[in-house]
């Protein structure tokens, strides 16, 4: 075939749509076979997609700026330079792309289904802004009379966020407008908080205004918005490690040399986790309306700080199948690649309960914000040489031992302080009983 679609590929499991952010090629441009040709966004990952044909790259189909659902078609690519053979569709370059006829989302039900992506006219919603305007209580008579900067005059996340930001400002209307249908039955959506007037803020002649990058936005309204759906309660417990420095101090130079990376103390506290969610499985949960869902995976996300400064949070998938060793390799490699920006959007996806070492920073305590849907989050602050009481056989002597604070975040629409406080303190005894005798 003289000339391919190149679709837009399925980049994660639960990733339906990406923003196109750049172009990496021109119409025009000759390209390989799994060249680069343009960098896309999810709500993963920023990554770069590669050519699924080498030829000529004829024709560019999706704006940068825009969002196409998976399976759409971004560019044609001709494969000899003839323009004679009509365009057909091919496979993206992910092995389970979705095809460019199949739907991009998990169908919604027939009566439905022309009321949630063509209302009133032929112009195209993606479900992402479908869902915004769900959230919002955006009527479709609303959502169709905005202006919209996408390709044909398409609503794109950016114009519809940059409308309900502008919107809050304004009266309710006397009369609601008819909802957007949900695109499938199920549980009641969660009650949305009303939207927080913007803050006026005064710019002196002195001060500089920094936008945010895409990730830092991303990062703030999920922030927002998990300390509005959540009540958060933090419970804090000292832990005596000193068993763990000593033996890690002892076992560290052997981990080198036969895995060739280094043994942090985050593998050892991801084990200890780990064992206490087994014994405390609620919370291992999350919350869909009434419903708890009980999650019989162990996905333990950990933050990473990137060199950008902002934060990132790979997840070791069924971590409680994991030794110490497996963890630790594991550890290393999600955290290098992180830092690389090569992670695939999977490996950010699916963590039942998170960890953040606030200790890199020299902080010996936090009160961390928990990752939606998950219901808790575990700060673990600086190990610090400090005096303690040592009950011996011969009475109570002061001597240094090296401790750390462990401070738990929890849900407590579903964790109440009892489960919450005894989850950390199990957590803690597990370090404090850490076996110095045992190999990795």
């Amino acid at each position: 075939m003289a000339r391919v679609e190149m679709v837009m590929p399925k980049m994660g499991e639960s990733i339906m749509e990406g923003t196109i952010l750049s172009w990496l090629k021109k119409e025009g441009d000759s390209i390989e076979q799994d060249e680069s040709v343009l960098e896309v966004a999810t709500d993963k990952v920023d990554k770069e997609v590669p050519a699924t044909h080498g030829g000529i790259l004829e024709k560019i189909l999706a704006k940068e700026g825009e969002v196409i659902q998976v399976g759409a078609p971004i560019a044609i690519i001709n494969t000899n330079g003839s323009s004679d053979a009509p365009a057909t569709a091919s496979a993206s370059s992910s092995s389970d792309a979705a095809p460019a006829a199949q739907p991009a989302a998990p169908a919604a039900p027939a009566a439905q289904a022309p009321a949630a992506e063509k209302p009133a006219g032929d112009r195209f919603y993606s479900p992402l802004v479908l869902n915004i305007a769900r959230q919002e209580g955006i009527g479709m008579q609303e959502l169709e009379d905005l202006p919209g900067t996408g390709k044909e005059g398409r609503v794109t996340k950016k114009d519809i966020l940059a409308y309900v930001e502008n919107r809050s400002t304004q009266p309710q209307q006397a009369a609601p407008q008819a909802a957007i249908p949900s695109p499938q039955p199920g549980p009641a959506a969660q009650p949305q908080a009303a939207a927080a007037p913007k803050v006026s803020v005064s710019i002196g002649a002195n001060d500089e205004i920094i936008e945010m990058d895409r990730m830092r936005r991303m990062i703030a309204e999920r922030m927002v918005d998990s300390k509005r759906i959540a009540p958060h309660v933090t419970s804090f417990v000292e832990a005596d490690v000193t068993n763990i420095v000593m033996w890690r101090n002892r076992m560290k130079n052997e981990f080198k040399r036969r895995e060739g990376g280094n043994l942090t103390f985050t593998p050892i506290f991801i084990e200890a986790v780990v064992r206490a969610i087994k014994d405390y499985p609620m919370i291992n949960v999350s919350v869909d309306g009434t419903n708890i869902i009980k999650r019989k995976d162990i996905n333990i996300g950990m933050a990473v700080a990137l060199p950008s400064g902002n934060l990132i949070v790979p997840v070791i998938h069924n971590a409680d199948q994991l030794n110490l060793t497996g963890i630790s390799n594991k550890v290393n490699d999600l955290a290098k690649r992180a830092r690389e920006n090569k992670l695939k959007p999977d490996e950010l996806s699916g963590g039942t309960y998170t960890i953040s070492n606030v200790g890199s920073f020299g902080n010996v305590m936090g009160t961390p914000i928990i990752m939606q849907p998950q219901v808790g989050i575990l700060a673990l602050g600086a190990i610090q040489k400090k005096p303690a009481v040592i009950e011996t056989e011969f009475g109570d002597v002061i001597a240094i031992r090296h401790k750390m604070f462990l401070s738990h975040s929890y849900d407590h629409r579903v964790v109440d302080g009892s489960l919450g406080g005894m989850f950390v303190r199990r957590v803690a005894d597990y370090l404090e009983r850490f076996d110095m005798s045992r190999s990795i």
